[in-house]
């Protein structure tokens, strides 16, 4: 995904390096290595959680990192979750001064200013060595000295610890934006020193380890701790830019990063240094960006895969935003307004105060009469959240009212005609089922798509008898592994009294029937699915064929703004085939045919829900 890019951290003698290690695609460690190479790798962590962000600090003697084992996840192994500070002391002798208490420490401290008062008539030495001291690691029970800095999770952006190691600094957030706070260490008292409301941002001590530097926002501030006196660096700069150089490099990169990563050697038969020369030809005659990903994407689609090609967007403030009412139009009125079919439940028409119905003719637009030999469009462009005046004429009594609404977003719109889709399908296999069966609609993998399933088959559909998942139109992301284990609970223990049962375990896995949809719209991770559902024969599957998608996009943005895509990765099922351009079968397949689909039948539904209470 990164071209295998690693973050890493010198120690102060230059003789270790801190990086990250990965045993499995969900997790990382903090190894440390032996910058000769005479060491094998050294595991600092061994959590199994993601641990990162790994640097030395305290002159040495603490390698301090971020963890998530302790915070908030999310369902789903995808999903975010919150951090901690950890630290690991490299030596026995740090980790019992940081078990001191603050009276231990103070009494420590005056019995160091005895031993190192110099002896009578003994001049002190003045001159200055600047001379760096090997680090010290004591291997031996080094596991034993790990602890967490921070006292309670939270969303973490960057941290330092002081120079003494006496006080974690760090950037998180607990409402809108990322703040400074602190923790005394040796109290435990947690505070925020200053409020930035930055969004994200990196900590770096200065030399002195005196002031901090804050990068956020593209923006860099000096900031006193002691004081939380604020500075801004001051950054201006031009830079002149040879265009056409700049998409030969860009051109170049491309190719050379596809040679590099793409996920099997004979780029699907295609011959990549050809294709190289065929397309550079081209170059001189690419006069800007959107030229360009079309070329880019063009030399891409050779290799025929997924996840690839190339993209260039701009956006004017200017530009035309077309705004929606939230209606069905009713396309057979031929006169003068827009009759409305239906009203959208929960857009800007379906309000309590409204008295507006299917039916009624909406004849002007904040005063302008919506003549038939005009675009409706015109009337609500630029008109999304923002109160416009309707008037609204009533064929049935042959009243006129003034209404005032604030339109949506079309990107809204699409939003509620979803809502309205799924509500529809459960209402459907409610009916046809007579109650017996559930109905889900998973259109994403990501945690707030599996908080949804979970909620409805765990509370709407737990006494159903099965339930109808449907990943029709699933454009992907990283859930597969959790919708599989969800769906293969079996039931092992059950909790009852004399008379009845009161519960079971598994508690938060499904243990009955269960039927996927899927179709030609399934992509990526929603091939993936259908896929890994089939093979594990988890249940029945109706829809259509999904097309071989299952791969990891590596997406890249380049400094032109183009935005460009391979495959690094692919996968392969059970018998060792890739699944990239390997299409999954459902076991019954139905299409859904136009002229039934417009007449309100879905005949995958309708399949469904037929298999399905065979198997309840």
């Amino acid at each position: 995904m990164q071209d295998g890019d690693q973050s890493f951290s010198w120690s102060p003698d230059s003789k270790w390096i801190l990086a990250s290690y990965s045993p499995t695609m969900s997790n990382s460690e903090v190894v440390l290595l032996d910058a000769e190479g005479k060491r094998e790798m050294f595991n600092l962590t061994k959590s199994g959680y993601s641990d990162r962000g790994a640097f030395f600090a305290n002159g040495g003697k603490q390698v301090v990192w971020f963890s998530n084992r302790n915070g908030l996840k999310s369902h789903a192994n995808s999903g975010g979750s919150q951090m901690d500070v950890y630290t690991v002391f490299l030596t026995k002798e740090a980790w019992e001064n940081y078990n001191l208490t603050k009276d231990e420490l103070a009494l420590q401290k005056e019995l160091e200013k005895i031993n190192k008062k110099p002896a009578s008539g003994a001049k002190a030495d003045t001159t200055k060595k600047e001379t760096v001291e090997p680090i010290k690691i004591d291997f031996d029970g080094i596991e034993n000295r790990k602890v967490r800095l921070t006292l309670f999770s939270s969303s973490i952006s960057s941290a330092a610890l002081s120079k003494d190691g006496e006080k974690l600094y760090y950037l998180t957030r607990f409402d809108k934006g990322d703040n400074l706070w602190s923790i005394n260490l040796r109290t435990k008292e947690a505070k925020m020193e200053i409020p930035l409301d930055t969004r994200g941002g990196s900590l770096v001590w200065n030399k002195e380890e005196k002031d901090l530097f804050l990068l956020s926002g593209g923006r860099i501030t000096k900031i006193n701790p002691d004081n939380g006196k604020r500075d801004a660096i001051q950054i201006a700069g031009e830079m002149n830019v040879d265009k056409a150089a700049e998409m030969k490099a860009a051109f170049d990169h491309v190719w050379i990063r596809n040679k590099k990563v793409f996920y099997t050697s004979d780029f699907h038969g295609v011959d990549w240094d050809f294709m190289g020369q065929e397309y550079r030809k081209y170059l001189p005659y690419i006069g800007n960006e959107y030229e360009m990903a079309e070329l880019l994407s063009e030399m891409l689609g050779e290799l025929n895969v997924s996840h690839a090609g190339a993209r260039y967007s701009s956006s004017s403030p200017n530009g035309d935003a077309t705004a929606s009412l939230g209606i069905f139009m009713d396309y057979s009125h031929s006169g003068d307004g827009i009759k409305i079919e239906e009203i959208i439940t929960d857009g800007p028409l379906d309000r309590t105060h409204l008295n507006v119905k299917p039916g009624m003719i909406i004849e002007k637009i904040d005063g302008e009469t919506i003549s038939a030999n005009r675009d409706v469009a015109e009337f609500l462009n630029r008109k999304a959240g923002k109160f416009v005046l309707l008037e609204v004429y009533n064929p049935e009594d042959k009243s006129r009212q003034q209404v005032t609404v604030k339109p949506i977003s079309l990107g809204a719109e699409n939003q509620l005609l979803y809502n309205r889709w799924v509500k529809k399908n459960q209402e459907e296999v409610e009916r046809l089922s007579n109650g017996r069966l559930g109905y889900v609609h998973i259109s994403g993998m990501n945690d707030g798509q599996y908080r949804n399933m979970y909620e409805e088959m765990m509370g709407k559909y737990a006494q159903t008898g099965g339930v109808i998942v449907d990943t029709r139109f699933n454009g992907g992301g990283d859930l597969v592994a959790d919708l599989a284990m969800f769906f293969t609970g079996e039931k092992f223990l059950s909790y009852a009294v004399e008379d009845r049962e009161i519960g079971m375990e598994p508690t938060f896995r499904w243990t009955k029937p269960t039927l996927a949809m899927f179709n030609e719209a399934n992509y990526s991770d929603g091939h993936c699915f259908s896929c890994g559902y089939t093979e594990l024969g988890i249940g029945k599957t109706v829809g259509m064929p999904v097309p071989g998608t299952c791969s990891f996009a590596g997406w890249e943005g380049l400094p032109n703004g183009i935005r460009w895509g391979t495959v690094p990765v692919s996968v392969k099922n059970q018998k060792g085939e890739w699944l990239e351009n390997n299409e999954t079968k459902p076991m019954f397949q139905v299409k859904n045919m136009p002229d039934v689909i417009s007449k309100g039948k879905d005949q995958q539904l309708e399949k469904a829900i037929e298999e399905l209470l065979k198997d309840i």
